[in-house]
């Protein structure tokens, strides 16, 4: 039986957006392993699998449920060593642990930045009141007030890339030669930025960009089943 990836979706289900549940979706495809996706708007989340505060990815392996990116990928790494590794090891989970660091303080608040009002715009109106309420209610000002006041550009997003940017002038992929969990983790949120606007905001002579470019057609273009906004 496949596995069920449950995964947060706009208004459009076809419209995958979360960098988290990319990171997983790579995961599985990096792994070989088959699954069906789930979308899930905002306000089902909580109680996805019978829960009461699931947060995406979550997946449904058999008799196991499991949630958030890194888990899951703890999780298959455990349970299907046979398949590709996702960390080659005890120090590429380290490392993963630094680079989702990384991105958690540098690159999504970023990408929240350039494109909030954008994720607002493709949710249903349930789902919209929800995401205005509790994101109003963790910034202090309306989303409107907050893109206005803190809007970030790709010149931004360039800034922050710049680590990976110097990386990848010396090597193929944050693993090495191929890719490992720890490029899906930066991946997620160029994704996320590109299923809500159109585009990456990479410089497309850059490194980072074609690094991008690599992994969206990796293992049969999975990362091209996540459409670019029109």
């Amino acid at each position: 039986m496949a596995m069920k990836l449950y995964e947060l979706c706009g208004a459009d289900e076809t419209n995958l957006f979360s960098p988290h549940c990319w990171k997983t979706r790579l995961s599985l495809a990096h792994k070989g392993l088959a699954f069906e996706t789930v979308p899930v708007p905002f306000t089902g989340v909580a109680t996805i699998e019978g829960g009461t505060n699931r947060k995406v990815p979550v997946l449904r392996d058999g008799d196991s449920v499991v949630e958030e990116s890194y888990a899951i990928a703890l999780y298959l790494e455990e349970n299907y060593p046979e398949t590709p590794s996702l960390f080659r090891g005890e120090g590429g989970k380290a490392m993963t642990q630094m680079v989702i660091a990384w991105s958690t303080v540098h690159i999504h608040p970023v990408i929240a930045r350039m494109a909030l009002l954008d994720i607002h715009d493709r949710l249903a109106p349930i789902d919209q009141a929800f995401f205005r309420a509790t994101r109003e209610k963790l910034f202090g000002m309306t989303l409107e007030e907050f893109s206005q006041t803190r809007a970030a550009t790709p010149a931004d997003l360039a800034a922050a890339l710049a680590p990976l940017e110097n990386m990848l002038a010396r090597q193929s992929y944050i693993g090495g030669e191929t890719p490992l969990f720890a490029d899906y983790v930066v991946f997620g949120p160029l994704q996320w930025l590109r299923t809500v606007q159109g585009e990456s905001g990479l410089p497309q002579d850059g490194k980072v960009a074609v690094w991008f470019n690599s992994l969206l057609d990796m293992y049969g273009g999975e990362g091209r089943k996540g459409a670019a906004a029109a």
